[in-house]
């Protein structure tokens, strides 16, 4: 297993805690693997987040959406006495956080067939999208004005 030090980064930059916040979060994200999932670009704004959890239905699951961080948990209780012979299908319980960029934002989710799906949409603000500036002439305006005063 590699592990990184990120302190030297830490003691010589400013401003970049959230990127070796998350640096370090993907880092121990990849022991764990339960469940299974994909992430797809459906268009430039839209994401979707597919995870696969059979042997769950949708009581056992709780989503959590705080400011940049979806959480997915999944417990199940065993009520049921039932003898396997061999048990393929996990039910353990699991916890997986998605860390959202800015203006990321959760639509709604789906369970279908043991698979949950949850819609992710980027909605800039109006005020943070960019927009034209027209540019207009204003050098022929200036020097009317400045000869009419010059002639009075």
């Amino acid at each position: 297993m590699r592990t990184y030090d990120f302190a030297p980064l830490w003691r010589s930059t400013i401003g970049f805690d959230r990127l070796f916040d998350l640096a370090e979060t993907a880092q121990r994200a990849s022991e764990d693997n339960y469940p299974p999932y994909n992430i797809e670009r459906l268009a430039d704004d839209r994401y979707q987040i597919s995870l696969a959890v059979a042997g769950f239905a949708p009581e056992d699951i709780a989503i959590t959406a705080e400011q940049n961080v979806v959480t997915v948990e999944g417990g199940k209780s065993d009520k049921t006495e039932r003898d396997f012979l061999y048990r393929g299908i996990s039910t353990r319980s699991f916890r997986r956080q998605f860390s959202l960029a800015e203006y990321v934002q959760v639509k709604s989710a789906a369970f279908d067939n043991g698979l949950l799906t949850i819609e992710l949409v980027r909605e800039i603000p109006e005020a943070m999208k960019p927009r034209r500036i027209a540019v207009g002439d204003a050098s022929t305006g200036n020097v009317r004005k400045l000869e009419s005063k010059a002639a009075a």
